[in-house]
Order: structure tokens, then sequence, then C-alpha cells
């Protein structure tokens, strides 16, 4: 099963992320790219806003990643609903940060800009567990070690 699981983060792209400050959640919808493991996923955000502030204060996160959009019509009872725990990190390797930045540039060309305003900053979720909703009443569990 968490292979299954690892396999819907690859294979997405768009997820909600969802941090905590001083006690108010706050949600953002977020594209993302994985790394071939399935063990970390990276995003972009400005360093001035809300979430950005929130990981800082509050590095445990949650993400929503799901398969809604393969699923449509009559097929809404199929669809499977990936809960992600995990942890913020800061990607200090400019290495990594550039390698990074070229698999984001690939996936979402859309974000050019974005990528290359000096305000924004790549930053890293650790997978800490999986729980996963397929369809309407099949739960299961996983942790990432």
């Amino acid at each position: 099963m968490l292979e299954k699981m690892k396999d819907i983060v690859k294979a997405n792209d768009l997820c909600v992320l969802a941090t905590v400050s001083e006690g108010r959640p706050h949600c953002s919808l977020m594209s993302y790219i994985s790394d071939e493991g399935g063990h970390e996923i990276y995003m972009i955000s400005h360093k001035q806003t809300r979430k950005y502030t929130n990981l800082l204060e509050n590095p445990t996160v949650s993400l929503l990643i799901d398969t809604r959009e393969e699923e449509k019509g009559q097929r809404r009872i199929y669809i499977k609903a990936l809960t992600v725990s995990g942890e913020f990190q800061t990607i200090k390797d400019p290495g990594k940060k550039d390698l990074i930045r070229a698999k984001f540039l690939k996936r979402h060309p859309h974000l050019t800009d974005f990528l290359n305003d000096p305000g924004a900053e790549i930053f890293s979720i650790k997978i800490k567990s999986f729980q996963l909703l397929d369809g309407v009443k099949d739960a299961f569990f996983e942790t990432i070690d």
C-alpha cells in the first residue's frame, strides 16, 4: 500500500498545503514536484507570505493530494484522497536547489517568472506519514522512517 501512496504523490503535481501558527490553520493551493523515492515534496513560495511565516514558526504540515481530475462524473466514488503529514525544511545546498529548480521548471513551465523571482524560496516537505482514503470507505495509514 505504501508504494501505491507514493505513486499518487509522484503522479500528481497539485496539492493543498495546510499550515498552522498560533492555533490558526491556513490552507494554500500549491504546485509541487516530488523526489523519485516519494520521500520529499518540493514547493515554492514567496518568503513574505503567511504560509511561509507559518512554516518557519511551525514546521509540521499536512498536504492533501487527490485524484478528482481522473475520476469525473459517475466515477467520483472512486476518488482517492491522500493526506500527507510531513515537516518543512529549508534547502541549504545551492546545487540541490538548482537541480530542484530545473525539475520544477520542466514540470511547471508556467511558473518560470515565479521561480526566477528573488523573493521566492524553494523548500522541502519531508514526508512522515500517509493516510489514503480509497473511495468513500476504505482507509489506509502508513508511516515512513
